[in-house]
Order: structure tokens, then C-alpha cells, then sequence
């Protein structure tokens, strides 16, 4: 008669356990793989093999951890060290965010076919703010392309070039405004501050926002490069320090205010770019943009009395 097999014998549960935490976590593989190795002595039970693969794994993963752990806290003192040493130093330049990083630019200029061609000044309901009369309509020339002009104000002297190549019409208005002396004796009822927009607003002779020379005309560039009913035209447009543009209250209600935009600012293409400022008007400029609004907030009168005295064509 046949005794039969022996009965297996079973594995040591801590053993699996130790093998198993050798990739969880190391430490407590250590552990398990110690217990289960004395357990075993004493039981006879199966599971030596795992019980050691175990310990070796968890050793292996414990020493790699270490290693890592040494290197990142010499990392870590290596870069307090070196910001330490740049501590109280100042850099060579100030980098002042003005405008969103995706900002698209204005559109390249393309003459439009009619550019100059037709230059109209229809009179509005609202009467003049100050006697003036329309600039002369129909063809208007392009050229010269740029024409040089003066602001002179009681903060500083403001130089421009005017754009006659791409606007005609708004030249030819602003050229007009001024031989005509409207702008004399005026005052620039309007400063922003913000980010995003940093302008000087000037041209109105009640210094209300309301004022205008009692006619209107369209818009030029930038609003010429796109059709009107493109959604584009709402997408605000990167206008640079340093550009001089028409302020409006909505298309072709262009008169006589207009912007001195000191610092990149964010508007839609809907404001008509005629010129740009030379560095020593952008001075003058940056000098009102400091001294701030009269109510202390970024949108308002500015804090500093800012009188146009004459504004002449060189």
C-alpha cells in the first residue's frame, strides 16, 4: 500500500509581501524580507527565494533612493548659494509687461485703390467747439510722404511725423486744423495709465471728451485693410509707443481729438494711425504719464495741466 505524496508545503506570506514592496516601497520590503527569513527558519516554510530577491530588489531601490535624495539636496544648496550671491545686484534692464504675449500687430499697409482719392468732411448735427472750417475735400496728394509738424505745450515740446502716405484724408484734416489755429490754446483733457493702454488724449477745445470742429470723415488705417463686417476688426491690435492716431467715438466719427500713445497699447483697428512721435515728445509724454491723474485712478484728467500752445507744420 502507498503512502501517497507529501503535502506541499506553504509559502511564507510575508516573503510574497516582501517581494512585492521591493517595488512599492523599498523600506517596508527590507522589513517583510527579514521577518519572513526568520519565520521560515523556524517553520520550514517555502518562500526563501522570494524572500531574498526581495531584499536584494528593496536594498537596490533603497541605495538608488538615497543616491537621488543627496544629489537633489546638493542641487538645492548649489541654487541658494547662487541666488544668494545675486541678492541686492540690480540688472541692466527693466522688463515691464504692456501687452498680452500673443498681441498681433497692425496689418501690413496695402494702398487701397481709392486711397486719397475722395477725402469728404460731412458737417455733424453738433456745431464746432471752436470756429473752424472743413479742409478741402476730393483728391487730396500722398505725397510728400511724410510731413513734419509741432506740438508745442506748456510740459514740453511734442514732435511728429505725419503720415501722409497711408492716411491723406486725416492729414489733410489735422494739417488744416492747425494752420486754422484750433488747436491753440487748448488743453489735453485726457490721461490713461493702464497696461494695456497708456495714452494722452488732446484736441478737444472744451477739454470735456465731447468737443469737435462740427464735421466728421472715415476711418484709414488700419480700418482700410479689413472689410467692415470681418469679426478681425474687434480683436484689439498692438498700436506701439510712439504712434499718433485719431480717437473716435465709432466708425467715421472722426473730428479733431486724437491720441499720443506713449506706451504699446491695445485697441481694435478701428482708430485711424496718422503719425508718430519723436523720442523727445515721447519724454514730454512720459513725464505727464508719471505725475498721473488728477483722481488718482488710470483713466482721468491728467494731474499736471497739460496746455497745447501751438501746433505748427515745420
Amino acid at each position: 500500500m502507498y503512502a501517497g505524496y507529501p503535502q506541499p508545503r506553504p509559502t511564507n506570506t510575508l516573503a510574497v509581501a516582501s517581494l512585492v514592496c521591493a517595488f512599492v516601497f523599498a523600506p517596508l520590503g527590507i522589513a517583510f524580507g527579514h521577518i519572513s527569513l526568520s519565520q521560515i527558519k523556524k517553520t520550514g516554510e517555502e518562500g526563501r527565494g522570494l524572500a531574498v530577491a526581495g531584499l536584494i530588489i528593496s536594498y537596490v531601490f533603497t541605495a538608488f533612493m538615497v543616491l537621488v535624495l543627496v544629489w537633489a539636496v546638493i542641487v538645492i544648496i548649489a541654487v541658494g548659494r547662487s541666488l544668494e550671491d545675486l541678492d541686492g545686484t540690480t540688472s541692466d534692464y527693466t522688463v515691464t509687461p504692456t501687452q498680452p504675449i500673443d498681441a498681433q500687430p497692425l496689418p501690413e499697409f496695402k494702398p487701397p485703390a481709392t486711397l486719397g482719392s475722395n477725402c469728404q468732411y460731412p458737417a455733424t448735427a453738433e456745431p464746432a467747439s471752436k470756429p473752424a472750417k472743413p479742409p478741402r475735400t476730393g483728391r487730396v496728394p500722398t505725397q510728400p510722404a511724410l510731413v513734419s509738424a509741432s506740438i508745442t505745450t506748456n510740459r514740453g515740446g511734442i514732435g511728429l511725423q505725419l503720415d501722409n502716405a497711408k492716411s491723406p484724408c486725416t492729414v489733410n484734416n489735422f494739417a488744416s486744423l492747425a494752420q486754422q489755429g484750433y488747436f491753440d490754446n487748448t488743453t489735453c483733457h485726457r490721461l490713461t495709465t493702464t497696461p494695456t493702454l497708456g495714452v494722452l488724449q488732446c484736441g478737444d477745445p472744451t477739454g470735456t471728451g465731447r468737443g469737435g470742429p462740427g464735421y466728421r470723415f472715415p476711418n484709414e488705417y488700419p480700418t482700410n485693410q479689413f472689410r467692415l463686417t470681418d469679426p478681425a476688426m474687434e480683436i484689439p491690435r498692438l498700436y506701439p509707443r510712439g504712434t499718433l492716431a485719431m480717437a473716435n467715438s465709432g466708425l467715421g466719427t472722426n473730428g479733431s481729438q486724437f491720441y499720443l500713445i506713449y506706451r504699446d497699447s491695445m485697441l481694435p483697428p478701428t482708430y485711424t494711425v496718422f503719425g508718430t512721435i519723436d523720442k523727445t515728445g515721447l519724454a514730454t509724454l512720459d513725464k505727464i504719464a508719471a505725475a498721473g491723474t488728477a483722481n488718482g485712478s488710470d483713466d482721468g484728467k491728467p494731474n499736471q495741466d497739460v496746455t497745447i500752445e501751438i501746433v505748427r507744420l515745420d
